[in-house]
């Protein structure tokens, strides 16, 4: 191995990897430090990729318990064979594992397994299982150590991650509930609480705000809201729990109206605390590095993912900014593109989002909110998936596509989806607004009939004109 290294990622979460490997194509001597068995962060052992495995298969579930029959398949009432279902995530999961490995071996990059400290500029020290330490020199270092569990605050949370679980426990209990509460409407909470739901456990939902989804689109939101109280979840908004206890057959969550009013309290088998993330800074030593963090813990960056010591920068969940495994690659490619000369850049504008329920939930750029209380003057198109015959044949005509364009310039400003598959079709209007584009641009490219994406082209023409199908 080399006496310096010319970088030194510390985390090989989608931030971390995606810069070593970044960093190494462009002929900079790399070596990651990871404290896991293996690599790929929260996202691909505990995170994204395990919870889009049980997504997957419980919406195949649920189709084949309620839509085969109208399509003229009988296959009688699907058998639930959970530990098979786990199994497949666990086989998903072990593959892009092998994966990350094998793109470390193919780019030279090497690996040091233990805890991670920045002793100083230019020297991390490394603590093995067995408390042995050693110490890489390097020219730089990125601190990419992700995210950990929020909890809630002011509640002493007791995660056994049997009965009250965080996301990780979520993703391996070994029988459905017959009831689970999730405390947080957001991304996370929802997409377990759907996997659960679809095997057959009653989810009631307990958030905070007044919407789920906070941040999103607020039509968005409230028509999700009502899909997902078809399919049987209950909701109990402005919410504020106060506390969570186990009991002798699981769990009570006690909550009261987060303006003030009675508590109620409500018994469940499971309790998934799914309340957000918090930044991974915990044994770094960046006090004692003298790295500045802000407020809520975050590394302070500047434009550049530069902190305020030179020669050490940051990535991904661990700053500011959406905590989301493809802004931390982004971020990857352009500090190792900045450390090796080049100019990184990363449109914080241009960064989709996607919930991966049934429907699926996507949108990049701004919302209608965010215009509004900017004081920008827009143009609002919408389409109906009931309109469109691709999704009439499929039986997924739940949803809309909306786009957002300034009223002067008709340059687009932000598009939100709900429907089928809108975590594929949110990337043409990413591309589009990534080179400037306006809705006439959008709506004057021919799309492929019939496709569900037609609906983008139709939105895009109600938002300069007036759509065809509608």
């Amino acid at each position: 191995m080399p006496d310096t290294y010319d970088v030194v990622v510390i985390g090989t979460g989608p931030g971390g990897y995606v810069c070593a490997i970044k960093a190494a194509q462009l002929g900079l001597k790399t070596a990651v430090v990871e404290k896991r068995t293996n690599h790929g962060g929260t996202c691909v052992n505990v995170g994204c990729i395990p919870s889009k495995a049980l997504l997957h298969a419980t919406e195949m579930f649920a189709e084949a318990g309620h839509s085969f029959a109208d399509l003229g398949i009988d296959v009688g009432t699907p058998k639930l064979d959970l530990k098979k279902m786990l199994a497949h995530k666990e086989k998903t999961v072990d593959q892009n594992v092998k994966g990350l490995d094998f793109l470390f071996k193919k780019n030279k990059i090497d690996v040091f397994r233990g805890a991670g400290r920045i002793a100083a500029a230019g020297k991390v020290v490394v603590t093995g299982e067995d408390g042995k330490e050693q110490t890489v020199e390097t020219k730089n270092i990125v601190i990419a150590t992700g995210s950990d569990v929020a909890g809630i605050p002011g509640v002493d949370v007791d995660f056994d991650e049997r009965v009250i679980v965080s996301s990780t426990g979520a993703l391996e209990l070994p029988a459905v509930p017959a009831r689970m509460v999730v405390v947080g409407g957001g991304v996370i909470g929802l997409e377990l609480g759907s996997v659960w739901s679809r095997l057959g456990a009653k989810v009631t939902v307990i958030e905070y705000l007044d919407t789920i989804l906070g941040g999103m689109d607020g039509e968005v939101a409230k028509q999700f809201q009502r899909m997902l109280a078809k399919q049987g979840f209950e909701f109990k908004l402005g919410a504020k729990v106060t506390g969570i206890a186990k009991t002798e057959g699981g769990a009570s969550v006690t909550f009261e109206p987060a303006k003030g009013g009675e508590a109620e309290t409500i018994d469940a088998d499971v309790v998934l605390v799914a309340t957000g993330r918090k930044p991974y800074i915990d044994g770094l030593g960046l006090k004692e590095a003298g790295v500045e963090v802000d407020e809520r813990g975050r590394v302070k960056t500047d434009g550049h993912l530069r902190t305020n010591v030179p020669g050490i920068y940051a990535i991904g969940d661990v700053i500011t900014g959406p905590m989301l495994a493809h802004k931390a690659e982004d971020e990857g490619v352009a500090v190792a593109e900045i450390i090796a000369g080049q100019a990184g850049h990363v449109n914080y504008d241009v960064i989709p989002s996607v919930v991966y329920t049934s429907p699926e939930v996507a949108s990049v750029g701004k919302t209608e909110e965010e215009l509004k209380k900017a004081g920008i003057e827009y143009n609002a198109g919408k389409f109906p998936f009931s309109a469109n015959g691709r999704a009439r044949s499929m039986l997924h005509t739940d949803g809309f596509v909306k786009v957002l364009a300034d009223k002067k310039t008709d340059r687009v400003l932000g598009v939100h989806i709900l429907g089928f598959g809108a975590g594929e079709m949110i990337h043409e209007a990413a591309v589009l607004m990534e080179f400037g584009g306006s809705s006439e641009d959008l709506a004057r490219t021919c799309h492929a009939h019939p496709t569900m994406s037609e609906a983008v082209k139709e939105a895009a023409l109600a938002t300069f004109y007036k759509p065809i199908h509608s």
